[in-house]
């Protein structure tokens, strides 16, 4: 049985450029922890706390109105609708003893849409159910690496090749982290979700990757690790391309038209989706080849060959079952 191919059979020496891809990760990853160190993250109202104005509204009006007529006032509030009503929570950022001021300035505001509206509700949201929440999360994705760690240790007989998808995974998130500080986008509850999202798309593109290179193991036992990986990722790399560029796709259009609430959301998953088909196919094989060769990283393991282009092993292979 032939299957779809976006490319077709490549031979390409992924490990001949694992120093670039570690050069390039390690800078990445000094720009991201530079910048969440200095600029920190804009954390939302679910973590910092806040003034909320519930109202209620006389006409229909929807969500994208509301929205305009406090950017007009220059506020950035979280409106959340309620469905079948034209009744609106609006959140703004503040500490508990700005209420009066916060909810004084939504109010005028609201008074641009130009429709007759009631102030049913006016309260502090406190930042405690986000942070219980967000600690939750974070203990949860710390187990989560732990628990990867042992399974593909035992999956594929090496603890080595845990640590390598769990490190690639982190790149994936740290890096989407460090998008997130630099330019100061809003982390809620959502994003948070987001990141979860990203770990569990970056690690299972890796675990396709040794899946086959396990298979190549069993099938060319006389093959050098380098050459069941490079052929491994060579064979899988079709795949990854389509997988990826397939849900990258998808959010793409969900942030271009899904409006201003899933902007964020949808960027995150764009950024640690992209990073995570990177991450899988070009900088975990050239990680798990420095780190198994002798027990140990050595920067001085095998040099790549310098050639045109990396050359499938002429080694006669069992045929795969499909």
């Amino acid at each position: 049985m032939k299957y779809f191919r976006i490319l077709p059979k490549t031979h390409i020496d992924i490990l001949g450029a694992r120093k670039t891809f570690f050069v390039l990760s390690g800078l990445i990853m000094i720009a991201c922890l530079i910048s969440v160190v200095t600029k920190g993250l804009n954390f939302g109202i679910d973590f910092t706390g806040g003034t909320m104005v519930q109202v209620q509204f006389k006409d229909n009006i929807n969500i994208d109105q509301v929205r305009s007529a406090l950017n007009q006032k220059g506020i950035k509030a979280d409106i959340q609708s309620f469905i079948g009503t034209n009744a609106f929570a609006v959140k703004v950022k503040g500490a508990q003893e700005n209420v009066n001021e916060v909810s004084v300035n939504i109010q005028e505001g609201l008074k641009n849409t130009g429709v007759e509206f009631e102030i049913e509700q006016t309260d502090f949201v406190g930042p405690a159910v986000g942070n219980d929440l967000a600690k939750k999360a974070f203990f949860a994705f710390t187990i989560a690496m732990f628990a990867m760690i042992l399974y593909i240790a035992f999956r594929f007989q090496s603890i080595i090749w845990g640590a390598m998808a769990v490190a690639a995974l982190f790149h994936d998130v740290f890096l989407t982290v460090g998008i997130f500080s630099f330019f100061q986008l809003e982390v809620d509850l959502v994003i948070v979700a987001a990141f979860m999202t990203i770990a569990g798309f970056s690690i299972n593109d890796t675990i396709v990757i040794f899946d086959r290179v396990r298979e190549n193991m069993k099938l060319n036992p006389k093959w050098h690790i380098r050459e069941w990986l490079n052929v491994s990722v060579n064979e899988t790399l079709s795949r990854t391309i389509i997988t990826s560029i397939t849900v990258i796709g998808a959010t793409a259009i969900l942030y271009f038209i899904g409006g201003k609430v899933l902007n964020n959301f949808s960027l995150a998953i764009l950024v640690g989706l992209t990073s995570g088909m990177y991450t899988s196919a070009l900088l975990v094989p050239g990680l798990v080849y420095q780190w198994t060769k002798d027990g140990q990283f050595s920067l001085s393991a095998e040099k790549a060959p310098s050639n045109n282009g990396y050359q499938e092993p002429h080694l006669k292979s069992k045929k795969r079952n499909r």
